[in-house]
């Protein structure tokens, strides 16, 4: 059974139960499921939106449970046939991701039914681009990243946010081309923008920017509406790792080259989680004791607040509170504030720990088949064999390391030749025994 902690709007009166509808601190509930196959209690991921919260097993089968306050409320099962990979929920929209790449949505992109998932992969038009990769929400747009390494939108335009004159095309209801050579794409569940990174690490955007939540620089804070994909200039020197966006502002993760970590973020500050008192109009640092002599693991971003997890433990919250989303207490918190957090598992695990923010609430759950983006290949193996010092794990020389090996080097799509020479090195001369079961 996993760990999982809630604070925020409690629309789940099933699931957490003799609990207020506000719940201001970080309490720790166990998922019920009466299902009698265990793995269905395994949650892999948690994404929730306005509406609805979305529960994926790691068996590949996932439940939603609709924002009503009813007590008499219960899960749906979500009917997908094929194996669920990725939940990803907006405010209009949500969709599935399935192993075998063909991604399930519904919500406002189709105007006559809203209510069923609809194959959307299926509707790009060049059938040799039907296999996606990621699938990535936004207020009311859905953006997929096929493994052609080409960006599609589709759903709402009203600000530009597919690349295209709203004028023109206020919605479309087929995916649209937008960028080719994509890497990454970044939005969030409140977001009318987009940022798309290509394999050159050049960061391109489009869509609102009335609090300059494109991060474009002072001279262009004045243009609402960013209808074409836009160079941002001036991103701090480092990879990119992640970019949350919330309604009013974005949060960027990035990592220098001495492996340090650092958060940035651009928007206004008046009711979001930017972590400064005043307007950015460029990425620019979010600075805190809190982050020194510390590792980022992850940042999740909900309409107007902000959760970090990092490698010492710590998950760290600021920005608008009205539902208590940010588990401090209820209140406001404008800059970096460290959350009191229930005793967990983190000192052992702190690798398999996600977190999840939803429009008014957030998530922090255990989920050891979640993957989390890491930087190098040691970071990868730290991960994969669930402890910090890989190399102290019992081996015994096989026959398979090569051919294990190679599904590492497929698995993180490692591109560098002296880090894959370094992966068959390891695992020809020592076993990973039992652990091999996470590439499978």
């Amino acid at each position: 059974m996993n760990d999982c902690l809630f604070t925020g709007r409690n629309q789940f009166p099933i699931l957490i139960k003799n609990e207020p509808d506000k719940i201001t601190k970080p309490i720790q509930f166990k998922f019920e499921n009466e299902n009698e196959n265990e793995n269905e209690k395994q949650i892999k991921q948690i994404s929730s939106g306005n509406f609805g919260t979305i529960f994926l097993f790691e068996n590949g089968k996932a439940i939603e449970y609709i924002s009503e306050n009813d007590s008499n409320q219960n899960p749906e099962k979500i009917q997908i046939e094929e194996n669920i990979q990725k939940v990803t929920v907006g405010y209009f929209n949500e969709a599935i991701l399935t192993k075998e790449g063909n991604v399930f949505a519904r919500g406002l992109i189709n105007s006559s039914n809203i209510e069923h998932f609809t194959n959307i992969s299926s509707l790009i038009e060049d059938t040799n681009d039907r296999i996606i990769q990621d699938v990535v929400t936004a207020h009311g747009s859905i953006y997929l990243l096929t493994s052609n390494q080409n960006a599609y939108g589709i759903g709402y335009n009203y600000y530009g946010q597919l690349g295209l004159d709203s004028e023109t095309l206020e919605k479309a209801e087929k995916p649209i081309l937008m960028m080719k050579n994509v890497s990454k794409i970044f939005s969030g569940i409140s977001s009318n923008h987009v940022f798309l990174l290509n394999s050159n690490q050049e960061l391109f955007a489009c869509g609102d920017n009335k609090f300059a939540q494109l991060g474009l620089g002072e001279s262009r804070k004045d243009e609402t509406k960013i209808q074409k994909l836009t160079k941002i200039q001036n991103i701090p020197k480092g990879k990119i790792i992640d970019i949350q966006s919330g309604y009013y502002h974005s949060v960027m993760l990035i990592e220098n080259d001495d492996r340090k970590r650092q958060l940035y973020s651009c928007g206004e500050f008046h009711t979001n989680g930017l972590g400064k008192t005043e307007n950015t109009y460029e990425f620019t640092e979010i600075k805190s004791d809190l982050f020194e002599d510390d590792y980022i693991l992850e940042i999740s971003v909900g309409n107007n607040h902000t959760l970090v997890l990092t490698f010492n433990s710590k998950l760290i919250g600021f920005g608008w509170n009205p539902y208590g989303g940010l588990g401090n207490g209820g209140t406001y918190q404008s800059t970096p504030m460290q959350i009191e957090l229930p005793k967990l598992r983190f000192n052992e695990d702190i690798f398999k720990y996600h977190i999840s923010c939803g429009e008014f609430r957030s998530f922090l759950y255990y989920s050891p088949f979640l993957s989390t983006p890491f930087s190098n290949l040691e970071e990868d193996l730290i991960k994969l064999f669930g402890r910090k010092e890989f190399c102290d794990i019992s081996f015994k020389t096989k026959n398979g390391e090569i051919i294990e090996a190679h599904k590492l080097i497929l698995k993180y799509r490692l591109k560098d030749e002296n880090e894959i020479e370094k992966v068959k090195e390891i695992i020809s001369k020592k076993s990973i025994k039992n652990q091999i079961k996470y590439l499978k």
